[in-house]
């Protein structure tokens, strides 16, 4: 693994952060630590860190507070630590913009293995290319300025969330399954949770308006995944 390539991480947990911090270094990352929320936004401006490790619960201001503030100037790969597994809606919320979560307690090598598979995610959208904007009705997503609207109305994705969007419209009749979205956007030796791909969608649907028992955009497809509704 290259050193070039910058890690924070966030708890006030100093020796669970230590912990975390020899494995990293021991992959070849170069690691920052803050044990504070407004310590954690000021690394991440000055140390301009590709991805962090956030806990939720943290002194000054939360783990929240912490993304939400970083997502103004940063968008840095964000995996989430959380102690309860009920809070993973939270954890991803709309105003966040996390792209990733573990609940406490975890292994320290599951962690290394997110954060290398988060990594490998390309830095620029795998659907990158000649400028097209595909259309679903009222909705256009530019795969170039990777912009999305509704009506002629812009509608603020998260990184994650417009991949997930524009896997889908690329293959507007086609009903995906959760490993292929997850496979498409995080890569293929992402593991873990199947689950982070419902709460995205589910926020999703939230910005651009839709319903899911009547939906206009993103149909879930029952045993399956998920799709476009084209009709």
């Amino acid at each position: 693994m290259t050193t070039e390539l910058r890690v924070l991480v966030v708890d006030d947990e100093v020796p669970l952060t230590a912990v975390v911090s020899s494995y990293l270094e021991r992959e070849g990352f170069v690691v920052d630590v803050a044990h504070t929320g407004p310590d954690a936004v000021d690394a991440a401006r000055t140390g301009k860190p590709a991805l962090i490790i956030l806990d939720i619960m943290l002194p000054g201001f939360d783990g929240i507070e912490v993304c939400r503030q970083v997502r103004q100037f940063s968008d840095a790969y964000v995996i989430m630590l959380t102690a309860r597994e009920d809070e993973v809606d939270k954890v991803l919320g709309l105003s966040i913009g996390a792209d990733d979560y573990l609940v406490k307690p975890f292994s320290p090598r599951e962690l290394i293995a997110r954060v290398r598979a988060m990594l490998r995610r390309p830095r620029l959208s795998p659907f990158d290319g000649p400028s097209r904007v595909l259309e679903l009705g009222p909705l256009a997503v530019d795969t170039e300025s990777r912009s999305t609207t509704v009506d002629g109305v812009e509608i603020p994705l998260t990184r994650t969330e417009f991949d997930i969007l524009a896997a889908m419209i690329e293959r507007p009749r086609a009903a995906l399954t959760r490993r292929q979205l997850i496979e498409a956007v995080w890569g293929p030796d992402w593991y873990g949770d199947e689950h982070v791909v419902d709460v995205h969608v589910g926020h999703l649907r939230t910005k651009l308006g839709d319903d899911a028992s009547e939906p206009h955009f993103i149909r879930t497809v029952r045993g399956v995944g998920y799709g476009m509704a084209t009709s």
